[in-house]
């Protein structure tokens, strides 16, 4: 079965490649960018601005070939892919929260921004803690690096080469 998706704009962001960008939103600091949506969805932002933060679902468009299994940057030993939040994954599809600061017209401000400048953006939805945040939360293997969040950057490891 083929899905067929287009983008509704695109990510402006400070990081031109893969390399160097933080590897989650979280890490990002408060690292500024924008979105850029395509003029005929402007309506569709209609009430957004209430929301202090946004999931944004994108296309990883500079994302490698996809691995069933792969080195996440924070372990040096694989992990099956659907474990891990690489980009580099059978679909190359992205999430990020991020905040949103303000809107004009059909361009959003945003921050704490992990993507890539020009990624395709597929969607947008207003985060909402009561719907996405849970208790008694497992994190397998991650549980003995995460620690290492803020410190690592991407290396390029699942770049397009």
């Amino acid at each position: 079965m083929e899905i067929t998706y287009k983008a509704i704009g695109k990510i402006r962001s400070p990081f031109k490649g893969p390399e160097g960008t933080p590897i989650q939103p979280t890490a990002a600091g408060s690292a500024a960018g924008k979105i850029e949506l395509l003029p005929e969805y402007q309506e569709g932002l209609k009430d957004l601005e209430g929301f202090s933060h946004l999931i944004l679902l994108y296309h990883c468009h500079q994302a490698g070939k996809a691995a069933l299994t792969a080195k996440p940057f924070m372990e040096d030993k694989k992990h099956g892919i659907f474990s891990i939040r690489a980009p580099s994954r059978p679909n190359s599809i992205g999430l990020s929260i991020v905040r949103l600061e303000k809107i004009e017209n059909n361009i959003l401000h945003i921050k704490d921004l992990d993507i890539l400048d020009k990624t395709p953006l597929l969607d947008i939805k207003p985060y909402v803690p009561e719907f996405d945040r849970r208790k008694d939360v497992k994190i397998g293997w991650m549980e003995t690096n995460i620690n290492k969040l803020s410190s690592l950057k991407d290396d390029g490891r699942f770049a397009d080469k």
